[in-house]
């Protein structure tokens, strides 16, 4: 198992040490190993540890509140779903993407999609989420698999006697979270549509008579949960996406 310093883990998942001391000592977040001279080192599951922390706290949660969202440390589980994310790097980095497909098919019929997603595909893609131009390619291929992926799925859905919806980002970046999320909906009974991007601004009334189903990101704010709650209160079919 590889080990990395607390120098090359600033690089990796591009932070700061003094965080990461602060993430282990006032919070902790973190449990390193040490060396015979005091010297922290991190393993795999410590770096996609840190990346989840990061990705909650870019999403807006209070660092003093993040431990309690954190998925367990050191499972069964947790191992044989690492080594999935290490199959499907294995066919980004060599381009067999042709593989990803069909690994996708297999496992997207064997699992639900709040499994893959929560389990696999929203750490796979912590991982890749870097300025590293690498990185950011294979995140690109990966992305444009699942998205072409799912626009499948959400076609053999509409032809189920289900409700339509509207899939809608509210001041959100990431939009292939997004389609994530619309794939979620797909199999909880919606025959869902997607609108492309993200609105900063969401007004109901321009969508008369269709149901809204609102991604606002992990963390929404509480001037959008207020909002969200007084539009339902106006008779607006808005539901928010409870993400992950």
């Amino acid at each position: 198992m590889a080990l990395y310093t607390i120098g090359e883990v600033a690089l990796l998942c591009d932070i700061n040490p003094v965080t990461l001391r602060a993430w282990q000592r006032r919070y902790g977040l973190l449990k390193p190993q040490r060396t015979d001279g005091g010297h922290r080192l991190f393993n795999d599951a410590d770096i996609d540890r840190i990346r989840e922390i990061k990705s909650w706290i870019d999403n807006g949660v209070q660092v003093g509140k993040v431990k309690s969202l954190l998925s367990p440390e050191n499972s069964d589980e947790q191992d044989i779903w690492r080594e999935q994310q290490e199959v499907l790097l294995r066919y980004l980095q060599s381009g067999h993407l042709h593989r990803l497909r069909v690994w996708l098919k297999e496992r997207g019929s064997e699992y639900p999609a709040q499994t893959l997603i929560t389990s696999l595909f929203i750490p796979l893609r912590r991982r890749l989420q870097s300025q590293q131009p690498t990185l950011q390619a294979l995140l690109s291929a990966l992305d444009g698999v699942l998205i072409n992926y799912i626009c499948i799925c959400l076609s053999t859905a509409r032809k189920k006697n289900s409700k339509d919806a509207l899939v809608v980002g509210w001041n959100v970046h990431d939009t292939t979270r997004l389609w994530l999320e619309a794939w979620i909906a797909a199999q909880q009974g919606w025959r869902v549509d997607v609108l492309a991007h993200s609105l900063a601004q969401l007004r109901p009334e321009l969508f008369d008579g269709q149901t809204l189903l609102v991604w606002c990101g992990e963390s929404p704010t509480a001037a959008q949960q207020l909002q969200l709650t007084q539009w339902q209160e106006n008779g607006y079919p808005v539901f928010p996406l409870n993400g992950n």
